[in-house]
């Protein structure tokens, strides 16, 4: 009896030591496969990892080979290539956006046309060659056909309606200069008429400076100050020009901290030792302290335009003028 339960006890050992190295064999092929998967699984998170790594460098070395190229910045008020634009204005352009520029201010209308395109033609063409229309001068606008003007711009991209000099025969010029028939107070009244037409077809009016609406008038104030207090701020602002503003001896500065946010444009052009026009950064104005209160005076563009090149082609001088914006900082 003994010698049966010592053999029972015997085989029920074994049975044991067989079930327990078997459940231990079986752990060790789960550990196996568990730690199998999880090597494939870290493998394949690396793969992912290296691939997606790889990507991205691949994305920043394009982004970066992208930025080393000639970015585009700045426009250019085409009154500079007048005559040039008279003769092969697509001719121009192009040039024009070779040399760097990204947006032009155009100079000419006549008979519903800018440069002799019809204005969705001149949209179309401009962007073709990676250029837009920015702003117009639209010298020859007057209360009768405002309406046809602010439309025709409107068609061909163009977002601020700029009124160059005193409208409708106030302008004068002479031996003494720039001037105006008529008060402060009949402009205001035209440029806040013709601000609500654009504003209610989507443009932005501004009104572009000389040097004469700096002058004192006869009781002693400048007749800017008295269109910026007297224009409505929604409807009319300015297209400050940094030559003329120097030319009357005022500081663009002391305008930009008494009426913040009221110039929302810039003509930028140089001075030279005699006075007279230079390409940008050729010159005396310091346009890096100017720029350096864009935000205060409510800049939103810029144009290159100088008016008389004496002697230098115009194309090489707005040419020199986009390398100097490029130096000075603007962008």
């Amino acid at each position: 009896m003994k010698s049966s339960m010592t053999q029972k006890s015997h085989t029920w050992m074994i049975n044991l030591n067989a079930r327990f190295h078997m459940t231990y064999k079986n752990q060790i092929i789960n550990l196996m496969k568990n730690y199998f998967n999880l090597t494939l699984s870290l493998a394949l998170i690396a793969a992912v990892g290296f691939t997606a790594c790889n990507s991205k460098t691949g994305t920043e070395e394009s982004t970066e080979v992208v930025e080393t190229q000639t970015t585009s910045f700045g426009g250019l008020a085409l009154y500079t290539l007048r005559d040039s634009m008279a003769s092969n204005p697509k001719a121009t352009l192009q040039a024009v956006a070779d040399a760097g520029y990204a947006y032009v201010e155009t100079a000419n209308y006549e008979d519903g046309k800018f440069y002799g395109m019809a204005p969705a033609d001149f949209k179309a063409y401009l962007e073709s060659i990676g250029l837009t229309a920015k702003s117009a001068h639209m010298g020859m606008v007057n209360l009768e056909n405002a309406d046809q003007l602010i439309a025709d711009a409107k068609a061909a991209g163009i977002s601020y309606f700029v009124i160059p000099v005193p409208p409708m025969g106030m302008f004068t010029f002479g031996p003494d200069g720039m001037g105006m028939k008529g008060t402060a107070a009949e402009l205001a009244t035209i440029l806040n008429t013709l601000g609500e037409k654009c504003s209610a077809a989507g443009l932005k009016l501004l009104y572009h400076n000389h040097d004469f609406e700096f002058k004192p008038m006869a009781d002693g104030s400048a007749m800017i100050d008295y269109l910026l207090e007297n224009c409505n701020s929604d409807n009319v602002n300015f297209q400050m020009d940094l030559f003329w503003v120097t030319k009357a001896g005022v500081d663009p500065l002391t305008y930009f901290e008494k009426y913040p946010g009221r110039f929302k444009a810039w003509h930028v052009k140089d001075m030279n030792a005699e006075g007279n026009f230079a390409p940008v950064g050729t010159g005396s104005i310091d346009f890096k302290r100017i720029l350096a209160e864009k935000v205060k005076s409510g800049m939103e563009y810029y144009l290159v335009e100088q008016d008389q090149t004496f002697g230098l082609d115009p194309m090489e001088a707005v040419k020199t003028s986009h390398k100097g914006l490029e130096e000075i900082g603007f962008n």
